[in-house]
């Protein structure tokens, strides 16, 4: 059991896995959850152990999903049940677990959180979930540019303005929205606007850019 597995080893696993595509990707949710983490004074190891685990199961068939799912214990709804894709995230900390032997907790729930999110998750989580998003693989368009920026501000912000980017893109492509994905946009929006957090916030980028 470890704290984070030899890199070497994950890279190994996932390059018979995924393709050199997503390996890209991995690698810059990697870097940017580990630059986040530095800027906002987090753990910036788990971070980038984090990015780096957060895709294992990306390409598993749907019925590999759901039996993971369903032996887990994982709670199933509707939507879930029709776009068994939703569920890479859970199974991907499964794997990590299992796979790779890993048992931070914080590290394993920032996995299962990066795409849904989840209201309350920690500031680690957060980390992840902004980074799927802007890593710069994802391209530069105006929007992720604003997003980039963001997330150097308050990064309740930023999980807040990625879940935007994400519900308008699924309202646009009529695509099913899980609840948790408005349920943790709305905690985000929440954390963002709360002086106290807010303030918090600021404080602690004015100490890590002094």
């Amino acid at each position: 059991m470890t704290l984070a597995p030899a890199r070497e080893n994950v890279l190994a696993w996932l390059s018979d896995r995924v393709p050199a595509a997503r390996i890209k990707h991995i690698l810059g949710v990697e870097q940017t959850a580990g630059d986040l983490a530095r800027h906002y004074g987090l753990d910036e190891a788990k971070a980038r152990s984090a990015g780096l685990l957060h895709d294992l199961a990306k390409y598993f068939k749907p019925p590999l999903l759901l039996q993971i799912a369903q032996k887990e214990g994982l709670e199933l709804d509707s939507v879930l049940e029709a776009h068994p894709h939703l569920l890479h995230a859970d199974a991907s900390a499964i794997v990590a677990r299992d796979e790779f032997r890993v048992v931070d907790r914080e590290i394993l729930e920032a996995i299962a959180n990066h795409t849904l999110g989840r209201p309350n998750m920690s500031q680690l989580s957060c980390t992840v979930f902004v980074a799927d998003t802007i890593e710069p693989s994802r391209g530069n368009t105006a929007e992720l540019t604003a997003l980039r920026e963001a997330s150097l501000q308050n990064l309740y912000a930023a999980v807040w303005q990625t879940s935007d980017y994400s519900l308008k893109y699924l309202l646009e492509t009529r695509c099913y929205i899980h609840p948790r994905t408005v349920l943790t946009r709305n905690w985000a929006l929440q954390m963002a606007r709360s002086p106290e957090i807010g303030n918090s916030t600021k404080k602690s980028i004015e100490q890590i850019t002094s």
